[in-house]
């Protein structure tokens, strides 16, 4: 159950990046990412008054948010602080670089994940995972040859080492949320809440001090329906990945390794919808990146 649970959270992380993309285009990128965050709290919001005022009725639909310990919610900032700097990151490469760039190279998140399983969790890979793991990594790789016929030097290019940064600490975070799930028995919907009220704080202490101050800032802002979608995509997607970790079974460097697929949305669908190079080309890595997620499914 726990695998279909991940194919449903990468459903809404496809559709999540397509408006991401469009979300950032001509816009500052902290804005636009405290308005998604914000977007996803104030749907949460309903599910923290309910569990204080009418608390029967929101365990009796699952959504109940369970009352924590101080311990938790330092722990809980933490991921806040993990993500803002991920999310900071890969918003301000997605505004520069391709969609068809960014999103087979925050595919390669697997393969933190899947070490940080092995050496942590004491996850044990068999050899078509090996296999499909490289898979991975080999297409990211082509990606580059790709990227650079459309002008992008994966070597020299200042928004590639600040996706693969924000890849490696979104892996750390998911790392990090099967301790939160499993080890601690948070629950998702108070881990989400919590968390998004912890992102929020952040966000505001940095524009603060970036962009409240500045007038010309704020007049350029453009709102777009894009980044509250982002903001509810991202909770609906969240929210399945989070179930799917409250299995004992699940294994988070698969669960990882099938939130990938997502690709198929942000590759083809916003190939077309922003029209970018090399689409053709792009398949290629792309059936790898596949390929190598169906060996995992399969073994």
């Amino acid at each position: 159950m726990w695998m279909y649970l991940g194919l449903l959270s990468a459903v809404f992380l496809g559709l999540h990046n397509l408006c991401k993309k469009h979300a950032v285009q001509g816009n500052e990128v902290f804005p636009v990412l405290l308005g998604t965050i914000s977007s996803g709290f104030l749907v949460l919001l309903p599910l923290y008054l309910g569990s204080q005022f009418a608390t029967d009725f929101t365990k009796s639909i699952g959504f109940y948010i369970e009352p924590i310990s101080l311990q938790k919610h330092g722990l809980i900032f933490i991921k806040s602080g993990i993500m803002a700097g991920s999310w900071i990151l890969a918003y301000q490469a997605l505004k520069h670089l391709p969609i068809t760039i960014v999103t087979p190279i925050r595919s390669a998140g697997p393969f933190f994940t899947f070490i940080g399983a092995i050496f942590i969790y004491q996850e044990r890979p068999n050899p078509l995972q090996w296999i499909g793991f490289f898979l991975i990594i080999g297409s990211v790789i082509l990606y580059s040859k790709i990227g650079k016929k459309e002008g992008i030097v994966f070597t020299r290019n200042k928004w590639i080492f600040a996706i693969i940064a924000a890849t490696f600490l979104g892996a750390s975070s998911g790392l990090y949320d099967k301790f939160l799930i499993q080890s601690l028995l948070l629950n998702p919907q108070t881990l989400q809440f919590w968390f998004c009220f912890y992102t929020v704080a952040i966000l505001l202490v940095i524009l603060s001090i970036t962009w409240f101050p500045y007038a010309e800032k704020r007049h350029a802002f453009k709102f777009r329906w894009s980044i509250p979608a982002v903001g509810v995509l991202l909770q609906a997607a969240d929210y399945f990945y989070f179930k799917a970790l409250q299995d004992p079974e699940a294994l988070i460097m698969l669960l990882s390794a099938i939130k990938r697929s997502q690709i198929i949305i942000a590759v083809v669908i916003g190939g077309l919808i922003f029209k970018e190079q090399n689409k053709r080309k792009k398949l290629v890595p792309l059936a790898g990146i596949m390929l190598g997620v169906f060996l995992i499914l399969y073994s």
